[in-house]
């Protein structure tokens, strides 16, 4: 076997009341057209907190602490087409300054809470498995890897 690079996706849990923060992608989105999904974003020449920080101010218009997150999930996940796989972070937010709101119109149509018990439709595959899986305090998943 060889070495693969992964590419690293970390992805924001937001929580109020039983409820996690979503956001519908735009219809002409690249990935996941008219799809809802926790905020996220792709690692860059950064730590995986620093990125956290960077994608809440960019997407959310909120400010986050290193300090107030909370990693509570990884999902190993490969794509149907197999292409490069992914190594998804999901991390809790403890706590934030702001208020949540739409920052990115081009990439975002709405941004709502919805319980753990009753997520939208359609919702990205990986972060249905991803959010189920925090639900119920399971730190790891794989998906798409075959038996």
């Amino acid at each position: 076997m060889r070495t693969q690079p992964n590419i690293v996706g970390v992805h924001l849990v937001f929580e109020h009341l039983g409820r996690v923060l979503l956001q519908r992608r735009a219809p002409d989105a690249a990935f996941a057209p008219a799809t809802w999904h926790v905020p996220a974003g792709h690692l860059e020449a950064e730590s995986a907190t620093a990125c956290a920080v960077r994608e809440s101010r960019e997407e959310l218009g909120v400010t986050i602490e290193p300090q107030d997150l909370r990693l509570v999930h990884v999902l190993h996940h490969r794509g149907a087409a197999a292409g490069t796989p992914r190594m998804q972070l999901f991390f809790h937010v403890l706590a934030y300054r702001g208020t949540p709101r739409i920052c990115e119109p081009d990439r975002h149509t709405a941004l709502e809470w919805h319980p753990y018990a009753a997520l939208p439709t359609p919702l990205v595959d990986y972060t249905a498995v991803a959010l189920t899986a925090i639900a119920a305090n399971r730190p790891f998943a794989a998906m798409g890897w075959g038996a």
